[in-house]
């Protein structure tokens, strides 16, 4: 038999080889006034250079978003400068339990069929019964117009993992949902979209 095979489900069953960040679940929204995002416009927070830089998680997610707004052609102002864009960035880490299956499962199957007929007795075992500890990531940012205070964007993105994995630390989970938020910007308004 073909160990490649055999590999499969094993890794399956331990939750994947290799490190996966899941899906993000992004919704945006948009208004005509959309046109004032011009490339090379400046922005700045709306709450100032760095409130908490006492909250490591915080400023990860100010720091994925200040990225993202430079890849699609803004700019941070500078200094005194007067930026054109004010940017609000909030985000949520909510823990919580859910209840694992049983650690132990068995399954009977039976088939009968012009060649005869078969029976099979197969027995799972799950690894990490028992309650799971997850964490729901969540971003949400808004672009306003600095001078007239219009917002002009606003996004959301989310999602949940295991609170074990890598994908719950502050700085991968930040440019994971911020990079989700902002792709193919500004994105269809008022859609709820799933992104690997």
């Amino acid at each position: 038999m073909n160990r490649r095979l055999l590999l499969v489900p094993f890794c399956l069953a331990l939750g994947g080889c290799a490190t996966v960040l899941p899906p993000v679940e992004v919704t945006r929204f948009h208004t005509p006034a959309l046109a004032a995002l011009a490339p090379g416009s400046s922005f700045r927070f709306a709450d100032g250079p760095d409130p908490d830089r006492a909250d490591p998680e915080r400023s990860a997610y100010r720091a994925a978003v200040a990225v993202e707004l430079q890849q699609l052609g803004f700019r941070a102002a500078s200094g005194n400068e007067p930026a054109a864009l004010l940017i609000r960035v909030d985000h949520a880490r909510t823990e919580r339990q859910a209840q694992g299956a049983s650690p132990v499962s068995v399954g009977v199957g039976g088939s009968t069929g012009s060649s005869g007929s078969g029976l099979g007795v197969g027995i799972g075992f799950n690894l990490g019964g028992g309650p799971r500890r997850w964490v729901d990531l969540a971003l949400a940012v808004r672009i306003d117009d600095a001078a007239s205070g219009t917002a002009l964007w606003e996004g959301r993105s989310g999602t949940a993992v295991p609170a074990k994995s890598p994908g719950a630390q502050g700085s991968l989970a930040a440019a994971k949902l911020a990079d989700a938020l902002f792709r193919d910007f500004p994105g269809e308004s008022g859609r709820t979209i799933t992104l690997p």
